[in-house]
């Protein structure tokens, strides 16, 4: 199951980019292209033929898929619908060879059809949104992109009822969903497209993909049987085509399912069959796939030579390692695969090639949030230099209305002299408030500075710590344990030294628990999958026999900024710890819930209690870290606590942060 798991990032990777859908009947389908192309006297339907031809070839040539996009562009003669079409279509050219550019059609393209308000111009709307989604997936992250499905690509066709369209659009979610490892949602989705294209389309190409993606669902589960159901029912719609390069993707699916029922032996000659499609039709991504899949077998099977072969050849050919997190997976995996033949000093060198690149593309992440920081940081100083602004000009004015006010009073005399000293009295009570309430404002602004250092300043020792863990001291008995295990391997028996393994697996397990620290002092999975999984992570993480932690959510958003997130994060760790450590706690609950401007937090347990005015009797600094982070972020708590337990509830702003 793990290897399997191993192979989803690069199975979405290939399923993004091949998002057009070609009939099964592909060459009845090229033809008819090129006759209109030939015969068509119409400049409309010719320039969407070549379109599509450029479509098809843009993966396998893409010196003709820029000439037929070419060619059609000629034909657009002013057509708005036309010309909102080329640039889609440009977009998919560059799709997958420069994604900033492929994004700037794409929005070219929605511009222009977000005008035109029919059917032909939503699907494209559509399909735009989606390619732009998938262009800035690398940026953004996958929420960005299930965002994107689910607000924009969605709507748009299911406003015209049930089609193919919105069936292939729920089949692409469920992909998503699928590598994010929400395998129940995914299958929801590719049973909402099966109700569809059943009853509607029950030899379309989009019910044949989602035939096969239901099933490689059902394989990450380990649901062997109920994967070949649908296996098969794929297979009965590409049996009349022999000749469509989409046999390549059926053999990669079974070839999953022989993987999922561990039949190795029969997956081998299923993979040389699926390259065969790919060479023919120059699918160089997906034979990379069929590559990796070969290894895990060759792998499997201890035949370590071999596997090592297709592995150095996959990065090589360079097509699935343009990807660096597939790139990052293969460095592990050939780490892995050296350390197992007895190659301690080649098993080093990949180990640290993936250490490296792990940090690089969690610097990138770290950097895209500063620059975002930097840039809101930013904002705000213009605003308040304007605000200054403003208030020295009120002020100005101030200054001489007085002295108009005073020469009056001089020319009234004794008549307005009192009228004159009321008025001055007025004024100074009102510029004493004024200034009063500009005071405040500074003091809690420089509480709230000081307060957003200390926690910065914790938050950036955290990082170091962890960064030094994983890797200096993780990397050197790392190292450590390689070289013991080539060791044994050479002069050691595994029956008359047990002893010696049992030290070797406790070396390991010291190995994991030391990552294990470093990443939760930088918790991975908060950057990775957001603030719901990381806080189910952390209930799980306390959970023992003696202990009952019920984690409840509501509506928690995974587009809160990183910042915030880190600090809820944080504040729930140190209510568990308490609960824990201090209260001795049997049954934790543990709410939390996020509404437009407010985020609220619950926790109730059945301690013994603690006296709430603790931070001003100790020098326990845990109630006060915990007081600052809520102050730092606008909130509030109460806490009820007595002999038969501790309730806490926490609000929190998150509006405009």
């Amino acid at each position: 199951m793990k290897r399997l798991l191993i192979l989803l990032s690069i199975l979405l990777s290939f399923a993004l980019q091949s998002q057009q859908v070609l009939p099964l009947n592909e060459k009845f389908y090229l033809d008819s292209l090129q006759n209109i192309t030939k015969n068509s006297a119409v400049n409309t339907s010719k320039a969407s033929a070549y379109f599509l031809l450029s479509n098809y070839y843009r993966n396998s040539d893409s010196l003709l898929s820029k000439k037929h996009l070419e060619i059609g562009k000629t034909f657009i003669k002013n057509d708005a619908f036309l010309t909102a079409k080329y640039d889609y279509y440009e977009g998919q050219y560059y799709l997958d060879r420069n994604k900033e550019k492929a994004a700037a059609f794409y929005q070219k393209a929605i511009k222009v059809l977000s005008k035109l308000k029919t059917r032909e111009s939503d699907f494209y709307q559509a399909l735009a949104w989606y390619g732009y989604g998938v262009s800035q997936k690398d940026k953004e992250g996958y929420p960005f992109l299930v965002k994107i499905v689910l607000e924009k690509c969605i709507p748009l066709i299911k406003k015209y009822g049930n089609s193919r369209n919105l069936g292939f659009a729920y089949t692409q979610l469920a992909v998503i969903l699928t590598y994010n490892a929400q395998l129940d949602k995914a299958q929801n989705y590719n049973a909402q497209a099966l109700e569809i294209l059943e009853k509607g389309y029950p030899k379309s190409p989009e019910l044949f993909f989602t035939y096969l993606n239901t099933a490689s669902n059902f394989c990450y589960q380990a649901k062997g049987n109920e994967a070949k159901k649908y296996l098969d029912k794929a297979e009965k719609l590409i049996i009349p085509y022999p000749e469509s390069s989409s046999n390549s993707f059926y053999y990669y699916s079974k070839t999953l399912y022989f993987i999922t029922k561990q039949e190795n032996l029969q997956a081998l000659p299923t993979i040389e069959k699926g390259l065969a499609y790919t060479k023919k039709f120059n699918q160089n991504l997906q034979a990379q796939m069929f590559y990796f899949n070969k290894y895990d077998i060759l792998k499997k099977l201890k035949r370590y030579r071999e596997a090592k072969d297709v592995l150095e050849n996959i990065l090589a050919e360079k097509s699935l390692v343009l990807d660096l997190n597939n790139r990052k997976t293969i460095y592990k995996q050939l780490s892995a695969l050296n350390e197992e033949m007895g190659n301690a000093k080649e098993a080093l060198v990949w180990e640290q090639r993936y250490s490296k690149l792990n940090d690089s593309l969690s610097s990138a992440n770290v950097r895209l949030e500063i620059n975002k920081l930097e840039t809101k940081f930013n904002t705000a100083e213009k605003e308040r230099k304007i605000a200054t602004l403003n208030a020295e000009k009120n002020q100005k004015d101030l200054e001489v209305n007085k002295k108009n006010s005073y020469l009056w009073g001089l020319s009234l005399v004794l008549l307005l002299l009192v009228s004159l000293l009321l008025f001055l009295f007025v004024i100074f009570r009102k510029n004493k408030k004024i200034n009063e309430q500009r005071i405040n404002d500074i003091k809690q602004k420089e509480e709230l500075s000081l307060t957003r250092a200390i926690l910065d300043g914790e938050e950036r020792e955290r990082e170091r710590i962890a960064r030094d863990l994983h890797d200096g001291l993780g990397g050197m008995l790392a190292g450590v344990k390689i070289n013991f295990s080539t060791w044994s391997s050479n002069h050691l028996h595994p029956e008359k030294d047990q002893e010696f393994y049992k030290i070797l697996g406790k070396l390991d397990n010291s190995v994991s628990e030391l990552r294990h620290i470093a990443r939760n002092l930088m918790p991975e999975s908060l950057i990775n999958f957001g603030l719901e999984t990381a806080l189910n992570d952390l209930c799980e993480f306390y959970s023992r026999k003696d202990l009952d932690i019920d984690f409840q959510t509501i509506d928690i958003k995974k587009n809160l900024p990183l910042p915030i997130q880190l600090n809820i994060y944080r504040i729930v760790q140190e209510l568990l710890a308490n609960a824990i450590k201090h209260a001795e706690a049997s049954n934790i609950l543990l709410q939390c819930s996020q509404s437009t401007e407010n985020f609220l937090i619950t926790i109730e347990d059945n301690g013994k209690g603690f006296d709430k005015n603790i931070e001003q009797t100790t020098k326990s600094m845990g109630l006060r870290n915990l007081k600052n982070r809520v102050n730092y972020l606008k909130g509030t708590m109460e806490i009820s606590s007595d002999t038969q337990g501790t309730t806490i509830n926490i609000e929190l702003s998150i509006d405009g942060e």
